[in-house]
């Protein structure tokens, strides 16, 4: 597949299945194409001499030069031809607005995998099925069916669903909100959201990358894609589907599996994506990257001239990532210099309701002349002493002067309307609500700290794998899928610290390996059938020497007992790890079908369900992402030595997710992993239980 750029900057385009008929997609395109298009339009219909006034051909191979770009609208059943003739006549950049493929059923899905099949053998840039179209404003381009075209600008919008393109561009042009490109991506046959990703990550004239999705076909891919080109432009999406519901209905319109949300939050994260919840947020995220700088630190300070809506940000700032700046005693002075006794000039700034234009400007320039504000809002309620057109224009001024971003919340109505827009054309966001403000603010921080984040390459340590494929293998030898504490030696194989001990089937050989290990022993009973070995009484703690038989016979009764048909592999005999000194943790894996494998960490041992304080990435993952795992949960303190206890050793605990991360990339077939618990003490971990299923038919 080669550049994206003709798809977007084509010279001429075809429109197969054009037609002059009322109401119809195909006359509907041509008409948005006739009607702006900097290049030539060529229908294309056998059963039409001429379409709208365009000279009309019979079929793609008829045109004297082939076209750079077709949009092929003509019914399933014949839609695959016309894009095989499209390509066989030397196009190379193909919409498929056409519906009836993957999204209705079997028959559909056929014809999908025909059209990808035509796709590859061609090598064709293929958009679609089911897709509403292309724009680019750069050469007024609008290859859609939908009524309006958008707005020129420096954002570029891809979107799985085309109805919401229609409605957001109804409410971007009365925003006077302008893109770059629009694609619909559709049932996302051949190109998907990480190529439009990476195409427009190379586009000088793309400033910030929207999305909304519903899915996400490679996860894997598109992290590396979005990691690499956030570096120099943000990406911003609304990934729907957040809650059990919204899945089911997500995966109903695209025809794609569902990954969970949890998985594509952590994969998005790592890949430097900005998620946003609702369409709003999606744009003031826009505004704010595509026409201010980054701050520099996340003090901000808020100057007003109403005292209500100035603690309205402040609340805004406190339930944010900023602070609010603290002004140094040269500020503080100047300020009072500059306004009367009654305003406060203490952060937030009020300049008192009867501030003019002058005593507003000095405001915002003293307050951005602090060296501990990297950026400001400001505030503003309408009065008859001042214009709100002049105080944008003032603010402009002020913004370039000291290169730092600025927001404003000037609140009102039709009074608003002028000075909003002196503020758009210089690259100012204006807002009603002061939280709106402050967020697009946040936005900028986030994305700076995306910028400058470095991602180190996740460690390959030395490993034995032939002797874990050996011990997944058992699993099949058993011709079940399921593992427990007899994969221990899996563990072992990939430097994981264990503690001593083996797995026996007899009363004599469980005393034979206790007496090997110094001091009283831990046993539990070995069953795939029986996962919560605790309550049905099958651990026991601190067995003597004298005891291990006894109590060999009594755990394989009770297994017995509680269930008759599980299959009982034996009895573990286990060196007994200290709790005293130790926390227990769990990490563990979790196969997504979109991003692959999600390794966890937390608070683990029998709690872990009840007190869910886990957190997730998609691996491999790396040192300094495994140590923010460690940071991000609850009980972190506790492995750190709070309330006087001995601090884990966090490096141990941080190699174990690396090597674990390493074990379920290396090793497909592994479908899910617990080690539970992982207990971290002053002097390394001990992985004491494991349990995994596994894909039997991939070893």
């Amino acid at each position: 597949m080669g550049s994206l750029s003709e798809l977007f900057a084509p010279e001429s385009v075809a429109v197969v299945g054009a037609t002059d008929r009322e109401g119809s997609v195909g006359r509907a395109i041509v008409t948005n194409l006739r009607d702006e298009f900097d290049g030539s339009v060529v229908p294309v219909n056998p059963n039409r001499e001429s379409v709208l006034g365009l000279d009309c051909y019979p079929d793609v191979g008829s045109v004297p030069d082939a076209p750079d770009l077709a949009v092929v609208v003509v019914p399933p059943q014949i839609a695959v031809d016309a894009v095989e003739e499209a390509a066989e006549a030397g196009v190379e950049n193909v919409v498929v607005i056409t519906a009836g493929f993957s999204e209705t059923g079997s028959d559909g899905a056929a014809r999908e995998r025909e059209l990808v099949a035509v796709a590859e053998e061609h090598d064709l840039n293929l958009v679609g099925p089911n897709s509403l179209g292309v724009m680019s404003t750069p050469v007024d381009m609008n290859a859609t069916f939908g009524p309006e075209k958008a707005l020129p600008g420096s954002l570029s919008f891809m979107s799985q669903s085309g109805a919401f393109i229609t409605a957001v561009l109804d409410w971007a042009n009365d925003q006077g909100l302008g893109f770059k490109d629009v694609v619909s991506l559709g049932n996302e046959a051949v190109l998907d959201e990480t190529d439009f990703v990476r195409e427009w990550g190379d586009d000088p004239d793309t400033d910030v990358i929207l999305g909304y999705l519903e899915g996400i076909d490679n996860g894997q891919e598109f992290i590396r894609t979005a990691r690499d080109v956030t570096d120099d432009t943000p990406i911003v999406l609304v990934k729907s589907g957040r809650t059990d519901a919204g899945a089911q209905a997500a995966s109903s319109h695209t025809g794609s599996i569902a990954g969970s949300d949890e998985a594509y939050e952590a994969g998005l994260e790592q890949a430097g994506v900005q998620r946003v919840e609702t369409v709003q947020e999606l744009f003031d995220y826009a505004r704010a990257l595509s026409g201010q700088p980054l701050p520099d630190s996340d003090g901000v300070a808020v100057v007003t001239n109403a005292g209500g809506p100035g603690v309205m940000a402040t609340d805004a700032i406190g339930d944010s990532r900023l602070s609010l700046a603290s002004f140094s005693d040269e500020t503080i002075s100047a300020l009072q210099d500059a306004l009367p006794d009654e305003a406060n000039v203490y952060n937030p700034v009020d300049t008192i309701g009867d501030a003019d234009i002058e005593r507003f400007r000095s405001a915002i320039d003293v307050a951005l002349s602090d060296d501990g504000v990297g950026a400001a809002v400001v505030v503003s309620a309408p009065t008859a002493v001042l214009s709100f057109e002049t105080l944008a224009e003032e603010i402009l001024a002020l913004q370039e002067k000291h290169g730092k971003p600025v927001v404003t919340c000037l609140m009102g109505g039709e009074s608003t309307e002028a000075a909003a827009d002196v503020l758009r054309e210089g690259g100012i966001p204006n807002y009603f609500d002061p939280a709106r403000g402050i967020r697009s603010l946040e936005a900028l921080s986030e994305y700076r700290d995306i910028r400058d984040h470095t991602v180190e390459p996740p460690a390959e340590f030395d490993v034995d794998r032939e002797r874990a494929r050996d011990v997944l293998r058992g699993a099949k030898r058993r011709g079940d899928n399921r593992l427990g504490v007899e994969a221990m030696d899996l563990l072992d194989a990939y430097g994981i610290p264990t503690p001593e001990g083996d797995i026996t089937d007899a009363p004599e050989d469980a005393v034979s390996v206790a007496q090997d290990i110094d001091g009283p022993v831990v046993m539990k009973i070995v069953s795939p059938d029986i996962l919560h070995k605790s309550d049905i009484g099958g651990v026991k703690v601190g067995v003597e020497n004298e005891d291990v038989y006894d109590a060999y016979e009594d755990l394989i009764t009770r297994a017995r007992n509680y269930q008759p048909d599980a299959t009982v592999i034996g009895v573990q005999v286990q060196e007994m790890v200290d709790l005293d000194t130790g926390t227990e943790t769990i990490v563990g894996m979790n196969r997504d079908p979109q991003f692959g494998p999600l390794v966890l960490f937390g608070l683990g041992g029998i709690f872990v369900e009840i007190l869910e304080d886990t957190t997730v990435r998609v691996a491999p993952v790396g040192r300094d992402e495994a140590t923010e795992m460690i940071d991000e949960i609850k009980a972190a303190p506790l492995l750190r030595g709070a309330r006087g206890r001995t601090s884990a050793d966090e490096g141990a605990i941080v190699e174990t997710i690396q090597r674990l991360s390493q074990l379920v990339t290396d090793f497909p077939a592994i479908l899910e992993l617990d080690i539970n618990p992982l207990v971290a003490g002053p002097d390394g971990v001990q992985a004491v239980d494991i349990r995994l299923t596994v894909d039997t038919d991939k070893l």
